[in-house]
């Protein structure tokens, strides 16, 4: 299990390397990866729709996962670490 400490560290850190990695606000691109049948897919669309997010949706080969992409416009390293913490409280969410 990993430790609150841990995941502040992480969040931490992935505020930094956006800051250093492209001009604020900008476009960014969230995956998420979920098991095809997960009621968390239309929660992700959901959650990104009042964004004016672009989606991609692509499933895997055996159709057992869908990948989620939405590119949308954020104010800041902040706001993208916002939701990655919102979209963690999805159990079984995996966000690349």
């Amino acid at each position: 299990m990993v430790s609150k400490k841990d995941n502040e560290d992480f969040y931490k850190r992935l505020e930094e390397q956006l800051v250093d990695s492209q001009q604020w606000p900008g476009t960014y691109l969230f995956k998420f990866i979920v098991k095809s049948d997960s009621s968390h897919i239309e929660r992700i669309r959901s959650f990104f729709q009042t964004m004016d997010a672009h989606f991609t949706v692509k499933h895997s080969s055996k159709r057992n996962f869908v990948s989620l992409s939405a590119k949308v416009l954020m104010e800041s390293p902040k706001a993208v670490t916002e939701i990655y913490r919102k979209m963690s409280q999805l159990e079984g969410v995996m966000a690349l």
